[in-house]
């Protein structure tokens, strides 16, 4: 038996997306970018795939820009902001994915912008008053927060916060790529700047996104070259990913409703189960809170063991595939700098287990049994 909890990390590609991707692969070979038959006709599926895309998120079609996924996206909204719109101050958390962190704090250390970090509660929780205040003082700010943590599920409000910025004049970028194709994303209402995704969070194929930019906005290239993506991005179009994406965001907002409420049973009854079975355990973050949390995320603290570092390998020899933090940063040998940020034991092992549309009640019951022989 072998489980798959690590859906947080990247999904399984669905059949169905495959078999529209197959024929753009074996087929459709032709350059977009060229103007004979085989060029032409790979252009429009281009076209259609990006028009899909914008129509589920009520904008319009210019505003999509595809990219190679949510790193390059939250790179382009981030790096543009500063080179193009004339920004001097960014706002962001600890717990920001590295892809945005890491990129503010090159910016900064290169004394491009000026770099602060907003207050959060123990669980991750923005403080909006800190917000405000930084808002105030520091002109047309930049802000950039992601809308689910993709280690610990702590959500922020996207209408709330895209209010407050705006309020001050600012630029919102939220990373998007946890929950895109999970929740609905309104963007003819919901006032944002900037927002990202990767397909492969939501069944689609590894190697493509898209970034969101409102047409308020006016930036330059983000990679020279060919025009590529209307002068946005240079290079010859991945086009079979684009097609992937597209037909799986529209997989994933057909059954968005019966597959929430799928995965929410799973999470609760592990939560349960975890609760009753294993003494000691807490989560981290909000994600023990269906109510807070981004449903697809659970992130457990385990009873201090002798060797921590071995629970996840006890784990997948007994057939369970989960994470101690983000996939991004496996191999590495710092811990989790989300996990630092947040009211916890350290010394506690951590787990992150991440749920999909194809995982089960007896999946969860399984896990529980060999977590109880673990920690027996």
């Amino acid at each position: 038996m072998r489980i798959y909890f690590d859906n947080a990390a990247t999904t399984p590609l669905d059949p169905q997306v495959f078999e529209v991707m197959a024929p753009m692969l074996r087929d459709h070979f032709g350059n977009p970018s060229s103007t004979h038959e085989h060029g032409r006709k790979v252009k429009v599926q281009i076209e259609l795939a990006r028009k899909k895309v914008a129509q589920l998120l009520r904008c319009t079609t210019g505003e999509i820009v595809f990219t190679s996924g949510g790193t390059e996206a939250d790179n382009m909204a981030i790096r543009n902001s500063v080179e193009d719109l004339g920004i001097t101050h960014c706002i962001t958390t600890k717990i920001e994915h590295h892809a945005v962190l890491h990129t503010l704090e090159e910016l900064a250390e290169k004394g491009k912008i000026k770099l602060s970090f907003v207050k959060m509660n123990g669980q991750g929780e923005v403080d909006l008053k800190d917000l405000e205040e930084l808002l105030q003082n520091n002109a047309r700010s930049f802000v950039s927060l992601m809308h689910a943590n993709n280690e610990v599920g702590t959500m922020i409000d996207l209408v709330a916060i895209g209010n407050l910025v705006r309020k001050y004049d600012g630029i919102f970028h939220s990373d998007t790529v946890q929950t895109i194709g999970h929740f609905e994303h309104d963007l003819s209402v919901l006032p944002v700047d900037f927002i990202t995704a990767a397909a492969h969070k939501f069944n689609g194929p590894k190697g493509t996104g898209f970034l969101y930019i409102n047409k308020r906005l006016k930036l330059h290239p983000f990679i020279t070259g060919g025009g590529q993506e209307r002068s946005m991005r240079g290079g010859t179009e991945n086009v079979y990913g684009m097609v992937g994406l597209a037909k799986a965001l529209e997989l994933a907002y057909s059954i968005m409703p019966e597959k929430r409420k799928k995965i929410e049973a799973v999470k609760q009854h592990f939560i349960q189960r975890l609760t009753q079975e294993i003494p000691g355990i807490s989560f981290n973050g909000t994600s023990g809170d269906l109510e807070k949390s981004l449903y697809t995320v659970l992130n457990v603290n385990f009873p201090k063991v002798d060797r921590p570092d071995m629970l996840l390998f006890q784990l997948d020899l007994n057939g369970i595939s989960c994470s101690g933090g983000s996939a991004c940063s496996s191999g590495a040998t710092k811990g989790s700098h989300v996990l630092a940020e947040m009211d916890r034991d350290m010394d506690a092992p951590a787990v992150r287990f991440s749920f999909g549309k194809h995982n089960t009640l007896e999946e969860v019951d399984y896990t529980i049994e060999v977590l109880k022989k673990i920690f027996e």
